[in-house]
């Protein structure tokens, strides 16, 4: 049976190293705080958004939600986010995607700046993960799984690491941060050929192309860790990810839960994220 490796216990060590830095902020007098931009009121942004306040309520992290209308028009999505750029006291910003068909994300984009940009929404942040630069903000869902493997000391380093996922917020920039830990990768997707050949020779495993329990019995091989990066919901109307758990889980040897794994950890990355930028801001190492 696979040892499933949880998020829970990544969230608190996290939180013990937030709480530190928080502390050291205040002491500063430096009071970090992020906006979340959210258009209109999609259950899964609304979903998103009490966790957030949730989570960033423990540590003692300010959370400003400007809720904007559906229907807002370009000129003045960009006016809100020129404020939130010119704002002293937010030192990060979130915007909620995908957003509304009438505004243009391919502008948008370049205009929140990249030292608030929490979420790698700016390319000046994706370039600086594809190109080992420490200094931006990786997307947060790739973050959270390099932070449970090295929470749970899986070794990267010389490491076969197949992803199975090739989008831009997920499979791309996780490849990048993997392969900046010496880890070989190899990313395949839902047209690869042969995809369980490929599979089966990883080390490690790291499912996220969206489609849920893609990943079966015939995928994996004994010893593997499989990182579920996946949130479905399956034909019962249940929270699946992309790794079918009751068919692999007494193959692998450790495994990440959906829910529980991943996505738990995601939003302590985007915590960690602002209380890095508020350091920054604040000229404190």
């Amino acid at each position: 049976m696979a040892e499933l490796l949880k998020g829970k216990e990544v969230v608190a060590a996290m939180k013990e190293r937030l709480l530190q830095q928080v502390n050291k902020l205040e002491e500063a007098g430096v009071h970090p705080q992020m906006a979340i931009v959210r258009c209109g009121a999609r259950p899964d942004d609304l979903s998103y958004e009490a966790g957030a306040i949730k989570r960033f309520s423990g540590l003692g992290i300010g959370l400003r939600v400007v809720e904007l209308p559906q229907d807002i028009d370009q000129p003045s999505f960009i006016q809100e986010l020129e404020k939130l750029n010119a704002d002293d006291s937010i030192h990060g910003v979130l915007v909620f995607r995908p957003l509304p068909s009438q505004l243009d994300e391919g502008v948008i984009k370049y205009i929140l700046s990249p030292e608030k940009d929490m979420d790698a929404m700016n390319p000046d942040n994706l370039a600086k993960v594809f190109a080992a630069d420490p200094s931006g903000y990786p997307p947060c869902t790739p973050e959270a799984v390099m932070e449970l493997l090295d929470h749970f000391g899986v070794e990267l380093s010389g490491k076969r690491v197949t992803i199975v996922g090739r989008s831009m917020v997920v499979g791309k920039p996780l490849s990048m941060m993997m392969l900046a830990k010496n880890a070989t990768v190899t990313i395949c997707h839902t047209r690869t050929q042969d995809l369980p050949a490929r599979t089966r020779e990883a080390d490690i495993l790291v499912a996220c192309a969206g489609k849920a329990k893609m990943i079966s019995r015939d995928h994996v091989s004994p010893g593997q860790v499989v990182i579920d990066v996946g949130i479905n919901v399956d034909e019962n109307g249940k929270l699946c990810g992309d790794v079918d758990q009751a068919a692999v889980e007494n193959v692998v040897a450790h495994l990440t839960p959906v829910p529980g794994g991943v996505g738990t950890v995601t939003t302590s990355c985007l915590a960690q994220h602002v209380v890095r930028a508020a350091m920054k801001q604040a000229g404190l190492n």
